[in-house]
């Protein structure tokens, strides 16, 4: 009896894990299954990772080959600005998908697995090795993966055998594996590769491993800055410790451990890596878990799609070195939202709207916003017919990516305080060629008679030099604040910008310096499209092609966008061509020489040489029409209320909204009737009503605060969480008292109804 028991009871158990390998095996081939259609397809909304091939193309791809590799190759210049041996692979691949797509004119043609048999036996003879470790880690195996879950069944084992020794090179322990936006890909690419080792325990562990990397990680200079490090955390340099890469409280992203955004760089691919997976997982055992899934689908659209200019097109000022390669602005597509879409329900609305603007089933977003990623210095700020963004660094953030691989010389600026504007998403398109990279949009810089071409990374990259950077907003409406020190020339100046429905102010005083060189301030640097128009003294006058300075200016006006002067203002404006190249900015291999020819417009305010104090305030008005513009009716709506060194401040009359820019404690004449006084530096926003406070919303850009302290002249009464007021009636004013976020949250907002 005790011995059918245990036999009854091994058979069920027996049943069970057999039913369990039986479904793992059958989830295993679903998966490679999508994988194989994804590869065979070239269809560019399941995002192919190759660049899509037509018969023309195949035909000389296979028509150049010389029985064992492609002539045109410089096989020998294995170097980091060159390489492109990875042409080959890439050609093994593209080859493969035509030799196995049904709907290709080379579907199971003889002449085409010969010749990626051929080339392949030529890449495993030789093993080209380069000089970038991602090549060998990363680029070479992942080729190699694909072209063995493509075709690998009719691949000799010699050859197999030998591939695999390149394909392990992605090392999920050690190598490029470090935590951020290449270990996902390393695991990546391991994953794909137990599929077709059919080692189901092995990809199991893998996709664990990559679901536990869908993480925030805290930032290791919210405290101290980034200069501090824990000696136990083994140094920046350490493989093992995230040291600050990663995903963002905040929903931004660092690459390394510098600070710097690589949201729509590095923390794009991060996220299409994981996208890939949650999506070819998707209905099976190894499904992500639905709280993984959520986190991956807010960093998509409170991340990326919002540092993306209508949630399309990348933001030239979100990006680093990749500008000095072309086509690096190009919009995205809707593969990965349709993907989400095609996951999980969660903020499915949102996932909708962004998939039409991409697949560009709608004109214009729906969305507003202001944004701060407050572990990257960076705002960002929607309206649906416009979109801009400040980029900024302190003492917890480098100021830009280094010129990795001879790209983006001259990038020594681009985190300034930059102040990018769009109405249609593709102003900048191209343009870094020809770009002054002197005169960058909305930042202050000293004038030199030419930038040095920084090919170190210390030639480029810098740590902040000041504390006070930061941002307050309450998700609609923003300011932000800059205590700005160039790391690069002996120049400071105190900059701010206000952020409204229709326009946004810009701000800045104290501008000095002591070199004996001019100092300039940009509004814009774009490309030219359309007229220039000018208004001095009441009179419109449309701007002549050239370069030269305008006096007494009320506004300027180019491609839909108004720059108004709340006093006449000096300023030079520059609408004609510009000449440059591609390996100007950029000397990879496949970087152009010839000239670059442009209409670029620029317009700067020169504050003189050696300005000391000097300062600025325009207002930018986008999505408006000449003949709309009334600088009159603007300056009744927009008071500047203060423009010193210690206190930058701007009222909207139509909105009842003032913001306020305290660079030390003091006191703000709000109106007749209402005075703010903060005991602290900080940023601060107020909703009124009448001349009283509804909402008060608030940030400490210094990092060092446990709450805020102010008097205003009325009695305030009230207690809630995080917040409390005491009316002194001897004195006649009341004190507000806010505990500011800490911990992760340090430097983000606090915003609290009276």
């Amino acid at each position: 009896m005790l011995r059918s028991f245990f036999k009854h009871l091994f058979m069920i158990f027996f049943s069970l894990n057999l039913t369990i390998c039986l479904s793992q095996e059958s989830d295993i081939k679903l998966i490679k299954d999508r994988i194989y259609q994804v590869l065979i397809s070239n269809d560019s909304n399941l995002s192919f990772p190759y660049t899509f091939t037509t018969d023309e193309e195949l035909d000389k791809v296979l028509n150049e080959f010389d029985g064992e590799k492609w002539p045109s190759i410089e096989y020998d210049d294995v170097s980091r600005e060159n390489f492109d041996n990875r042409i080959h692979t890439r050609n093994l691949v593209i080859l493969a998908s035509s030799y196995k797509n049904v709907n290709s004119k080379y579907f199971k043609n003889p002449k085409v697995k010969r010749t990626i048999i051929s080339a392949l036996k030529f890449w495993c003879d030789n093993d080209f090795i380069g000089e970038n470790w991602w090549n060998n880690q990363i680029g070479t195996p992942n080729d190699l993966v694909h072209l063995m879950l493509i075709i690998g069944d009719e691949l000799p084992n010699h050859l197999i055998s030998i591939s695999q020794k390149i394909i392990s090179r992605a090392n999920i322990s050690s190598g490029g594996s470090r935590p951020g936006g290449d270990r996902i890909k390393v695991c990546s690419i391991a994953a794909k590769n137990q599929l077709f080792l059919n080692d189901i325990d092995q990809f199991n562990h893998i996709m664990k491993i990559i679901e536990s990397e869908i993480k925030f990680i805290s930032w290791i200079g919210k405290d101290f800055g980034y200069t501090f490090t824990n000696s136990n955390s083994g140094g920046l340099g350490s493989f093992k410790n995230a040291n600050g890469r990663g995903l963002q409280y905040g929903n931004s992203f660092h690459h390394r451990t510098d600070g710097v955004n690589n949201t729509l760089s590095y923390g794009y691919g991060y996220a299409k890596a994981f996208i890939e997976w949650a999506h070819l997982n998707r209905g099976t055992k190894f499904s992500f878990s639905n709280d993984k899934i959520k986190m991956l689908i807010d960093y998509f659209l409170d991340g990326i799609a919002k540092t993306s200019v209508f949630g399309k097109y990348p933001d030239f000022g979100a990006k680093n070195r990749s500008i000095s390669r072309k086509g690096s602005l190009n919009p995205f597509n809707g593969s990965d939202s349709k993907k989400l879409i095609e996951i999980s329900d969660y903020r499915k609305k949102e996932l909708n709207e962004i998939f039409n603007l991409r697949a560009e089933k709608m004109d214009k977003t729906s969305i507003s916003h202001a944004t701060f990623y407050w572990s990257t210095e960076h705002f960002a700020f929607q309206r649906p017919d416009f979109y801009t963004s400040v980029r900024m660094y302190s003492t917890r953030n480098m100021n830009m990516e280094s010129p990795y691989n001879s790209e983006g010389f001259l990038n020594h600026h681009r985190g300034d305080g930059t102040n990018y504007v769009y109405t249609r998403g593709n102003e900048y398109y191209d343009i870094s060629p020809v770009y002054d990279y002197m005169r960058i949009p909305g930042a202050t810089i000293v004038q030199k008679d030419s930038l040095h071409i920084a090919t170190k990374k210390n030639d480029l990259k810098k740590i902040g030099l000041k504390d006070y950077v930061g941002a307050v907003t309450d998700g609609s409406y923003g300011a932000v604040g800059y205590d700005f020190q160039s790391s690069h020339d002996p120049l400071v100046a105190r900059k701010s910008w206000f952020f409204f429905d229709n326009e946004y102010i810009c701000l800045g005083a104290g501008i000095s310096t002591k070199m004996n060189n001019e100092v300039n301030t940009t509004l814009n640097q774009t490309l030219l499209n359309g007229e220039v128009l000018i208004s001095s003294n009441g009179k419109n006058k449309i701007l002549e092609s050239r370069e030269r300075e305008y006096k007494n200016l009320d506004w300027i006006y180019h491609d839909n966008v108004a720059y108004l002067f709340p006093k006449p203002q000096t300023v030079s404006v520059k609408n004609n061509f510009a000449s440059g190249s591609w390996w100007r900015i950029n000397n990879q291999g496949d970087s152009s020489k010839d000239k670059v020819e442009l209409g670029v417009f620029k317009s700067w305010i020169n504050h003189g040489l050696s300005p000391s104090n000097a300062s600025y305030q325009y207002i930018v008005k986008p999505n408006v029409s000449p003949e709309k513009i009334n600088i009159t009716t603007t300056l009744k709506n927009i008071e500047i209320l203060s423009n010193t060194p210690y206190l930058q401040a701007v009222k909207n009359n139509h909105l009842d909204i003032v913001q306020i820019v305290f660079y030390k404690g003091g006191e703000l004449q709000i109106s007749d009737e209402l005075i703010l006084k903060s005991s602290t530096p900080g940023i601060v926003m107020l909703k009124l009503t009448g001349d009283k406070i509804s909402e008060i919303s608030v940030s400490d850009p210094n990092r060092e605060l446990l709450q805020m302290n102010f008097t205003v002249n009325y009695k305030i009464e009230a207690l809630s969480n995080g917040f409390r007021s005491n009316w002194f009636e001897d004195y006649q004013f009341s004190q507000l008292i806010i505990d500011l976020p800490s911990g992760n949250f340090l430097g983000s907002s606090k915003t609290i109804k009276l």
